[in-house]
């Protein structure tokens, strides 16, 4: 294996990257492999990623594992990506506690199968203590779904008095989200080419930088996240104020 390439990562670094992973069954087909292929690729590049965050003083890591839109796909597909999680849960979930990883889940679980629910139940406690780098899962996971969660939480609160109506404002809706506590993301990274967010943290985007990389995720590794890190230290980042 050769040098790994050293890129300028000196400039500000984002605390909170969440990363759009797409472009692994492209991986695959272009390869003439089945699709599925391209997903067990990309667990490699997960584990990669989840690795170096630590090197770059990354504290929080969001990946986009399972869309509520996903489900549209074949069923042999989606089996294949279930299987897939059960199997990454199963075998990283130690390692992932040993490397003081703490792991959080946002979207849906309740189309999920129970004992993948489990799972993720049990990771999330096992892990709980760690402080070494935050990984949230986005699995079965809406952004506008996940606004609407909030909103019935809050107006739920609201009509049994437990909550003002003037209490709803921007503080109590991004804490009433599936990960509160966690701060937003400063940078979005996505795959393959493709320059949409796709409901993707809808309400926690408002002031992220946004980047675009041709890479398809299987080929996404640490050299082209530290790419991506450079570009974002080379941004100024002025949250709707004049530029100095």
């Amino acid at each position: 294996m050769g040098r790994a390439e050293v890129f300028d990562t000196a400039g500000p670094q984002p605390r909170h990257v969440a990363i759009i992973m797409d472009g692994n069954g492209r991986w695959a087909t272009r390869r003439g492999l089945p699709r599925l292929e391209g997903h067990r690729r990309g667990v490699e590049t997960v584990r990669q990623i989840v690795e170096a965050c630590p090197d770059f003083g990354i504290e929080f890591l969001t990946l986009y594992a399972f869309s509520s839109e996903n489900w549209k796909r074949s069923a042999e597909e989606v089996a294949g990506l279930m299987g897939l999680f059960r199997r990454y849960f199963r075998k990283e979930a130690a390692n992932l506690v040993k490397r003081g990883a703490r792991v959080k889940f946002i979207g849906d679980r309740t189309e999920l199968a129970q004992d993948i629910q489990d799972m993720m139940a049990s990771l999330e406690t096992q892990s709980a203590a760690n402080e070494k780098l935050t990984i949230v899962i986005a699995l079965n996971y809406g952004g506008r779904e996940e606004i609407a969660r909030a909103a019935r939480r809050l107006a739920a609160e609201v009509a049994d008095g437990s909550r003002s109506l003037d209490d709803v404002n921007e503080a109590s809706i991004g804490a009433a989200l599936d990960a509160p506590g966690t701060p937003d993301p400063d940078l979005v990274i996505r795959t393959s080419g493709e320059q949409r967010i796709s409901n993707f943290l809808l309400w926690q985007c408002a002031y992220a930088e946004f980047l675009f990389v041709d890479e398809l995720w299987p080929d996404f590794n640490r050299d082209a996240f530290a790419r991506a890190l450079a570009v974002f230290g080379a941004r100024e980042r002025r949250f709707g104020a004049v530029a100095g």
